[in-house]
């Protein structure tokens, strides 16, 4: 075909022009998605979804000048408080804040939600009653012990045996309740709820039954249910369990790893960690113990997962994750006893140091390759509530209202320490550069004015 003259140089610069142009803008759509993709990174990174933050270990990561010092007049933005009880840690997204509560009897059972600027309470809702609850049986634990956990757009709320709710953040809105998944668990509930991919997994290990189960987080109906394997000799001679209450039961949240690129949940319970496919419940392996009434959390990092187990004895295991049926006799690289030791608080786990604050008042510091005994510090006091890390500080809140703020390293060092009304049995949490502490009346945001 032919064209007028000239026709050829001016297609030539069109097309140019219109390479120019569309170069130009994929490369705005790009700087776009980047800017879009940072900041929400920002964002979800000073979100504390569930029990022990964002990454499920208490470590704050986005944190960069967290507070050193406070007082009941000191760096304090506001302080709310909050009905009735419970030692649920605070749960945070966007500006929204999560806990549970109950009253002193334990008949009946609210969500609470606070607005994590103001302080004020946005939500105050009773999700279930009871007539007859089981009695706690000591001071420690509440009704309201397991924490929220949080994802866009929803919040799951677990009170153990006595009910699980599902509610729209936004409308708040309840979207679905169970009340049918029980156990006794005879000092309280304690295990919290963790979400993964369409999941909600929840942990019942009661003195006469425990089990794992698995919810579809959209609707709550039981997508599995895992008995544990655990045999017990703790039997009457007519063959019944013999209830004392505590040999049987455990209070731990389990956390979700990755092995060679599948998941692996590790759960442990009364004399025995478990290893779960979480998408299935199938039993992957198990290391046997002579401990019962799991609390702690477990922390992993480079394929190994600690695990303390609980009472009589309580020990640190430390545990590959790659393992195959029972593997107590040859996937732990090494276990501890013969030392003060937590068996309630979680532990942190930072730059192959694993900080260890135990109920009484001590801090170890183990290099989490070999179990060495780098340094131990006595810092006093009683604790419930699990340790943060954050900034490259160590925070350790008592059950008095004193609260230890120590430097990470292989050298101990205190750095401050905080007074303030009332202690703390709930884990805090941390948003952005902000404390989130709940005593046992109150929930304060403390952060550097």
């Amino acid at each position: 075909m032919l064209y007028p003259s000239g026709i050829d140089s001016y297609l030539n610069e069109l097309f140019k022009g219109v390479r120019t142009l569309i170069t130009k803008t994929r490369f705005l759509v790009t700087l776009f998605l980047v800017v879009v993709g940072m900041a929400f990174q920002t964002v979800a990174q000073e979100h504390w979804p569930e029990f022990r933050g964002p990454l499920g270990n208490g470590v704050a990561p986005d944190a960069k000048n967290p507070p050193k010092q406070w007082s009941e007049t000191e760096n304090i933005t506001w302080k709310t408080a909050i009905p009735h009880k419970g030692w649920s840690s605070p749960a945070i997204l966007d500006d929204q804040i999560w806990l549970t509560t109950a009253t002193e009897d334990g008949k009946d059972y609210f969500v609470v939600q606070v607005n994590a600027e103001s302080g004020e309470i946005e939500l105050d809702e009773k999700l279930f009653h009871t007539d007859d609850p089981e009695p706690l049986g000591n001071n420690v634990n509440r009704y309201a012990s397991p924490s929220s956990v949080l994802e866009e757009g929803r919040v799951y709320v677990h009170f153990g045996t006595y009910g699980t709710a599902c509610l729209d953040t936004n409308t708040k809105k309840v979207l679905w309740k169970r009340d049918d998944l029980n156990c006794r668990h005879y000092r309280g509930p304690g295990s919290s709820p963790i979400l993964f991919e369409n999941l909600l997994i929840l942990t019942f290990d009661g003195v006469d039954v425990q089990y794992t189960a698995a919810l579809n987080k959209l609707t709550g109906e039981t997508v599995w249910q895992k008995e544990r394997g655990t045999v017990f000799d703790d039997l009457t001679e007519d063959g019944t369990p013999f209830m004392d209450g505590d040999r049987r039961k455990s209070f731990s949240t389990p956390v979700v790893v990755d092995v060679d690129g599948k998941p692996v949940m590790v759960s442990p319970a009364a004399f025995a960690v478990y290893a779960y496919d979480p998408r299935t419940g199938e039993e992957i392996w198990k290391v046997t113990h002579e401990s019962h009434t799991a609390q702690i959390r477990p922390v992993y990092a480079d394929g190994v997962i600690y695990v303390t187990t609980g009472y009589s004895p309580t020990e640190v295991f430390a545990i590959r994750v790659d393992g195959k049926g029972d593997v107590t006799s040859s996937h732990v690289n090494w276990r501890v006893k013969e030392m003060r030791l937590p068996a309630t608080p979680s532990s942190l786990l930072v730059d192959g140091l694993l900080y260890l604050g135990t109920d009484k008042g001590d801090v170890n510091c183990l290099n989490a390759e070999t179990s060495e005994l780098v340094w131990s510090e006595r810092i006093g006091g009683s604790y419930v509530a699990s340790p943060i890390y954050a900034d490259n500080k160590l925070y350790f809140f008592s059950t008095q209202g004193k609260s230890t703020v120590m430097k990470a390293g292989r050298k101990t060092k205190i750095l401050a320490e905080n007074r303030l009304d009332d202690g703390c049995l709930a884990t805090p949490a941390m948003l952005g550069d902000a404390l989130i502490y709940r005593s046992k009346t109150h929930l304060y945001r403390i952060e550097t004015n």
